[in-house]
């Protein structure tokens, strides 16, 4: 992980969902009896080397200079002092059997291991440049060049890669020319032990401090352009010109920080929305504490994820577990963690007047609402970060059986 650190806020900067998942698959596999480190860039140079995050995992800092002002793409150009501390954790614990990367350029460092150490490394994309660029939202920066040939290369060099679910490996396969024998799928999961229903929505607002009697729309994540919350706001004014009287009513909240190209597009989307006149409607918030998050989702009657690109979309099946439907973007992942009609409801797009339709039909129908909310529990409730866990140690265990049988055993017991 080195263009971001599990110890770090989801919803701001580049913390996101792939902080979650790795940290919550890694709890998991350290319950089985896994030891796992987790390897990221130090951002400061008083960061400790080593961080104890749970029972059996721990955060191990890479130091490398420059600390502040480093971009994601800067960290090719720091590949070799990253390489450099990696060894230097090495001496002091060689255990390690197998390198799990997540996100290209880690998968880089991963590469260069595993070419020098011989050990076996495993990749999980999250995301990927082709397929972003395949649908970039309105003034959005492409992804470079650079970042889609070296995602190729690991992509044909990694013992394994694991998608998030079925489309996403076969985009791996088809734009990357992946080998399909060596593509697995674990899906992503949710705590389900703190995403749950909870005292109930008013009881909820009411521990919050936000109005009981408004009808909440949500947005909760990174605040860039490729997440869409422009397209909820243009919704949101949508709806105010086909019933005026919403605007009493009606409540939108972004939820969230700035993040990669978009450092400053929280001002810019609180312009956007005094300028098309629903600044009394939409109110922009700080990333919540994710001990908080689950009691936003409940508040809310409506949680959307106008994303233009997602690899699975945890924001969407956290707000289900908590029995809040969803309104998403049919797009990748958000396929599969919303059931259109039974928790939720997908759009086609990014049209404000699409989306617009489709939550003016859910606010007059809170009945609808409601059977969306029992659905939407049941659905989550099929997602569990132990079956991911499972899936991806499933994976372990087949590339270490082909290592060994390949004569390339390293008789290690610990995993990176």
């Amino acid at each position: 992980m080195l263009h971001t650190s599990p110890l770090d806020q989801a919803g701001t900067g580049d913390a996101g969902g792939m902080n979650i998942y790795v940290v919550e698959s890694a709890k998991r596999m350290a319950d089985s009896g896994i030891a796992v480190d987790i390897f990221t860039r130090a951002s400061d140079e008083s960061l400790p080397r080593v961080v104890d995050l749970a029972p059996g995992v721990r955060v191990k800092h890479l130091h490398a200079h420059p600390y502040q002002g480093v971009s994601k793409s800067d960290i090719p150009a720091l590949m070799k002092p990253l390489e450099r501390d990696f060894y230097r954790h090495l001496e002091e614990d060689e255990g390690y059997e197998i390198i799990h990367s997540h996100y290209w350029s880690s998968g880089m460092l991963a590469r260069a291991i595993s070419e020098r150490s011989g050990r076996p490394f495993v990749h999980t994309f999250h995301t990927t440049a082709r397929v972003k660029n395949l649908s970039l939202a309105e003034g959005e920066n492409p992804e470079p060049l650079s970042r889609a040939i070296g995602e190729e290369e690991v992509a044909q060099s990694a013992s394994a890669i694991i998608a998030n679910t079925d489309s996403e490996a076969a985009s791996l396969v088809s734009l990357y020319s992946a080998c399909p024998e060596r593509v697995f799928v674990a899906t992503p999961g949710v705590n389900l032990n703190e995403f749950k229903p909870g005292i109930g929505r008013i009881a909820t607002r009411r521990k919050l401090g936000i109005p009981e009697d408004k009808l909440i729309l949500t947005f909760v994540g990174r605040i860039q352009p490729h997440k869409g919350p422009e397209v909820l706001i243009r919704a949101a004014a949508e709806m105010m010109a086909h019933s005026p009287l919403l605007r009493e009513k009606v409540l939108v909240q972004i939820i969230g920080g700035a993040s990669g190209n978009g450092e400053g597009e929280p001002e810019r989307l609180a312009r956007l929305a005094k300028w098309i006149g629903v600044a009394d409607v939409v109110k922009f918030l700080p990333p919540i504490a994710r001990a908080e998050l689950p009691d936003w989702y409940r508040a809310s009657d409506v949680v959307c994820v106008p994303s233009y690109s997602e690899s699975f979309g945890l924001v969407a099946l956290e707000a289900q577990a908590c029995g809040t439907p969803v309104v998403a973007t049919a797009v990748g992942g958000l396929r599969a963690a919303v059931a259109d009609g039974i928790s939720g409801s997908l759009v086609d797009g990014h049209d404000p007047k699409a989306w617009s339709a489709v939550l003016l039909r859910l606010i007059a129908q809170p009945e609808r609402r409601l059977i969306l909310s029992l659905g939407a529990v049941k659905h989550a409730a099929n997602f569990g970060w132990d079956q991911t866990a499972r899936t991806i140690l499933d994976v372990y265990d087949k590339v270490l059986s082909e290592s060994r049988s390949q004569g390339n055993s390293t008789n290690q017991s610990n995993l990176a």
